[in-house]
């Protein structure tokens, strides 16, 4: 059986990892649409109390014997859960139809008839975020899945009542090939992943494949090579509209008149082909967001939403959870968090840093496994050169071993004045005891860096 031949027969589905930001938002909308839901995880936290005050049923252990008390006709994994967990064994072993987190995204993305698939290397989380929020402010009810979290929601996701479902389709070891996209935005092909891909030419082959399962709307930027290159090798196309958008005057959508408000908040006339249609303020800093949010325009307007309403509720948008978050500022010294881990992301947020008018921008960053670190060394040194200061953790190795012996004592090297320690603590101890009133501390990468931040804002306050 299909993996949409079980849905329609199951009643009961258990997760296991149910806690996990991407579990929580699938468990969520399998709630709302009559199923029961069970699962199973090891940290409490607020998707747990979320799931919960819904109706879901949730022991916080993962052991086989939860497969025997919940009785479940489906069970969901998310692939964070390593080899060897006993629940996810007894799990794969119990007869029980038993898929990863990614076939059940599939099989949702095809409950709605309108299910908008976001893509790209950089700015997925960001844009997914913004157009999701055009469409909740605007009155829609769309069905949300986000790779961060939404202030306006205080969620990765949520469970609406119409056909739309706006989801982030990422394409790590191919897992946005299991969705079903109605329409999709390409923002960018970057060499990012390549432990998987191996060549940027394997990463654009499957973004072509995604336009190519896109069946009605593709919105893509005319501006990057890799992603024109992918659009361009599509064999199927009958039947679905396509949309540029891009910084250049020949791209369907395009801004012009661009100035900045305090320094890094782009302020812009947008260009339909032509015509001046409309004039926005972003209220997300960095001139990489302009791109990004006429991807999200270009949609919207697609999907009805009229340029005058998008012009009311753009600026409402204030980021996504850790895109350039401000945490807080605390005796002068502004804390902020940021997902950025591979180079092109680092330079656009260091960039965007250093034009807001801070007196020193303090670049705190975790280099994310050992193979993106070897492959992208001299550009994360040019990178981190940006700011007036760096100041490194070792690697996150992640799911990888260090078989090339690489560290961030290399990358330091290669960046003048820069410092690294072992610890988290050591480097929030280190920058503390040197920021002074004026000053912006950024922690940057996709591992637990933000757990840094956390930990400079809470020993600021307590001072």
């Amino acid at each position: 059986m299909t993996i949409d031949e079980v849905l329609k027969s199951a009643k009961r589905i258990h997760f296991i990892g149910i806690g996990g930001s991407g579990m929580c938002p699938l468990a969520e909308i399998l709630i709302s649409n009559g199923y029961t839901l069970t699962g199973s995880d090891n940290n409490p936290g607020d998707n747990i109390n979320k799931l919960r005050g819904l109706g879901a049923t949730i022991n916080m252990s993962q052991v086989p014997e939860n497969l025997d008390e919940f009785k479940p006709d489906l069970i969901v994994y998310t692939n964070a859960i390593l080899p060897g967990n006993p629940e996810l064994e007894a799990a794969k072993n119990s007869g029980i139809p038993c898929v990863e987190r990614a076939i059940l995204f599939g099989a949702i993305s095809r409950m709605y008839t309108n299910c908008i698939g976001v893509c790209g290397t950089h700015g997925k989380t960001s844009t997914t975020s913004l157009l999701s929020q055009l469409f909740l402010e605007s009155g829609a009810d769309p069905t949300l899945v986000i790779g961060g979290r939404l202030p306006l929601i205080d969620s990765h996701g949520r469970s609406g009542s119409s056909d739309t479902m706006i989801c982030e389709a990422c394409e790590f070891k191919d897992t946005f090939l299991e969705l079903s996209p109605d329409a999709c935005i390409i923002l960018n092909i970057d060499n990012d992943h390549m432990e998987y891909f191996g060549t940027i030419e394997n990463s654009i082959r499957s973004f072509t494949k995604f336009a190519d399962m896109t069946t009605k709307l593709v919105v893509y930027n005319g501006d990057d090579e890799n992603t024109v290159k992918a659009i361009d090798n599509m064999t199927n196309v009958e039947g679905k509209k396509f949309v540029t958008f891009g910084f250049n005057s020949y791209n369907d959508y395009s801004p012009a008149n661009i100035e900045y408000v305090r320094g890094a908040f782009a302020d812009f006339d947008v260009v339909y082909r032509g015509s001046i249609i409309g004039h926005v303020t972003l209220g997300i800093p960095g001139k990489h967001h302009i791109s990004n949010a006429l991807s999200a325009i270009a949609v919207a307007i697609e999907n009805g939403i009229s340029i005058d309403i998008i012009e009311q509720l753009i600026g409402n948008f204030k980021g996504a959870g850790r895109r350039f978050e401000i945490l807080g500022e605390y005796d002068g010294i502004t804390i902020a968090d940021d997902y950025a881990h591979h180079p092109t992301e680092l330079s656009a947020v260091l960039e965007t840093a250093m034009k807001m008018g801070y007196k020193e921008v303090w670049a705190v960053f975790q280099p994310f496994t050992y193979s993106r670190t070897k492959m992208h060394m001299d550009a994360f040194a040019k990178a981190l050169s940006i700011p007036d200061h760096a100041v490194m953790t070792e690697i996150m190795g992640s799911r990888e071993i260090n078989t090339d012996g690489v560290y961030t004592s290399q990358l330091a090297e290669l960046i003048p004045g820069s410092v690294w320690y072992e610890t988290q603590k050591e480097v929030a101890d280190y920058v503390m005891s040197k920021a002074t009133a004026g000053d912006l501390i950024i922690t940057l990468g996709c591992g637990d860096i933000y757990k840094a931040a956390q930990y400079m804002a809470k020993t600021y306050e307590e001072k």
